[in-house]
């Protein structure tokens, strides 16, 4: 497959994002990439954040916890433009999912974004038995990936190492190559799994900061097979200045 750049607040778009549930899977990234995609798509309709497993509490956003349809409502109209988080208190400290089921969130807003997975903020992911936790809702599943864990040994960049070893017939010493990444990416193992057949499904590779990036995302492209994914973009937060524009 083919890679594209996509500067932040072009992202939505560049997926072409439906209405409804899109769910946010891997790591590298994740939260960035959802506030991304909110902000993005608050310009111009109402959109919920939130979660099936754990997010630290955002503070880019209104949170309610465990609101009423009608809290939800009222949030909406006293942040015009802006996005909504709604969730759990978790004994962590940190959110989960909260009560109101995701069907009903769904006709509160015209997108939610759930993440649906966690990485301890390791660029790469692997699933265990329990993960992820894909809404059946979801109409898109974005698969992310972080680009500073190619060339790294999967012990200390992956979450799940011994995951990301197994599904790779490797060791957790192995140095990570760009193809290792896209057989994590579309395995139905790795982070396709539990991605039901109506669902669409595409590939955010995060931290494309340099030239040499760049090229490992077009490496990484290269080895998904077209019909198991239906985009691959790249993406960069570090400014400007840095993006790097792709064909």
């Amino acid at each position: 497959m083919q890679v594209t750049f996509v500067s932040p607040g072009s992202i939505a778009a560049a997926l072409q994002v439906p209405y409804g549930v899109t769910a946010i899977v891997g790591g590298g990234g994740k939260t960035t990439i959802m506030q991304s995609l909110a902000e993005e798509l608050a310009e111009r309709a109402r959109v919920l954040i939130t979660t099936t497993t754990h997010i630290w509490v955002p503070d880019w956003v209104p949170v309610l916890l465990n609101p009423t349809a009608a809290k939800v409502e009222r949030a909406f109209l006293d942040h015009p433009a802006r996005p909504v988080c709604v969730a759990a208190p978790a004994p962590s400290g940190k959110l989960c999912a909260c009560e109101m089921p995701m069907e009903k969130l769904t006709h509160l807003a015209d997108y939610v974004l759930v993440e649906s997975d966690g990485a301890k903020r390791l660029p790469l992911k692997a699933p265990a038995s329990h993960e992820p936790v894909i809404p059946k809702e979801a109409r898109l599943v974005l698969a992310v990936a972080g680009l500073d864990g190619v060339g790294q040994p999967i012990s200390k960049t992956a979450f799940r190492p011994e995951r990301y070893a197994a599904l790779l017939h490797t060791t957790e010493d192995h140095i990570i190559t760009p193809r290792d990444v896209a057989i994590i990416l579309h395995h139905e193992n790795g982070l396709r799994k539990a991605v039901e057949r109506e669902m669409r499904f595409s590939i955010v590779l995060n931290k494309a900061d340099n030239r040499e990036r760049v090229q490992l995302a077009t490496e990484i492209a290269a080895h998904i097979p077209q019909s198991l994914a239906e985009r691959v973009i790249c993406t960069s937060f570090k400014g400007e200045d840095q993006y790097v524009g792709t064909d």
